[in-house]
């Protein structure tokens, strides 16, 4: 007879952040390229070579701590907490309904991007930042003494409708794809090739839904904290299109690909092993 119990919300939540903050440490100089990518305009190959030639390879992880902030908040909920919300919502079966799959992934996703945004914002001037390293204090204190509190939310908006699409799509393909995963090759749910898999399906499909949201809230966050350039989310979508036309809403795919991938790989594994170790049932 199985000993293994759902985690509740809160065991979920601190598993799920764990998984997260680990994971972040090996793609953040993804991220970092991706947003330098999106914010100049520039190609993969010179984005690349520019940050080596004048930044070095320590550039590479510009942000790092506040990534960890943003893991620790944002990240943590909209991975720890599906499983819980899932189940809530009545939707743990494997035969549920896919929209309440994507709709539980599309709640958690949205309240941990409020939660985390301030976060998202100052990692996102940081990884933009192509001059020497600034000190964390210093970042914080010129955002407060520029835009106040409002400063650390800005681009919100478009955050939490990213968030939702992203989580949306992440957790509900994700647990789907187990489903189909595990009757095809006739592994287990919990087996690491079928997560391994079921991961790696998630994030491509991830790349292909959230690219926009992701161009545009990169724009309205690396916006100069002394500078406003865009009225909110939708006067930063037309100017985007105009200057760029749609495709350029897709800026940076590869990147983004590069990094949902491993990102949804390596957190999906990491939390199905600590749902494992701690004797939870897996996602």
């Amino acid at each position: 007879m199985s000993t293994t119990r759902s985690p509740n919300l809160i065991e979920s939540i601190a598993l799920g952040g764990a998984s997260c903050v680990f994971t972040v440490n090996f793609t953040h100089p993804i991220e970092l390229v991706k947003t330098r990518m999106q914010v100049s305009g520039n190609g993969l190959g010179v984005t690349c070579s520019s940050l080596l030639k004048n930044e070095g390879v320590a550039a590479f992880w510009k942000g790092i701590a506040f990534a960890w902030g943003r893991e620790a908040s944002y990240a943590s909920i909209k991975l720890g907490a599906y499983a819980p919300v899932r189940d809530a919502l009545g939707a743990g079966e494997k035969d549920s309904p896919f929209y309440l799959k994507f709709l539980a992934g599309a709640i958690t996703g949205g309240v941990g991007s409020v939660i985390g945004n301030p976060f998202d914002v100052m990692k996102t001037i940081a990884q933009a930042n192509e001059g020497k390293s600034v000190p964390l204090t210093d970042l914080v204190k010129k955002m407060h003494a520029d835009q106040g509190v409002a400063g650390f939310y800005r681009g919100v908006e478009a955050n939490i409708l990213r968030a939702c699409v992203l989580n949306a799509t992440k957790m509900g393909c994700y647990d789907i794809s187990k489903g189909y995963v595990a009757d095809l090759s006739g592994w287990k749910r919990k087996d690491p090739r079928t997560v391994f898999c079921s991961a790696t399906l998630a994030g491509f499909f991830m790349t292909c839904t959230v690219s926009p949201w992701d161009r545009i809230r990169t724009a309205l966050m690396s916006q100069p904290t002394d500078k406003k350039l865009y009225d909110g989310f939708v006067d930063c979508a037309v100017k985007t299109v105009k200057e760029g036309g749609v495709l350029s809403l897709w800026r940076g795919f590869i990147p983004i690909w590069a990094r949902f991938a491993p990102t949804s790989t390596i957190q999906l594994l990491t939390i199905e092993a600590l749902y494992q170790a701690f004797g939870y049932e897996g996602i």
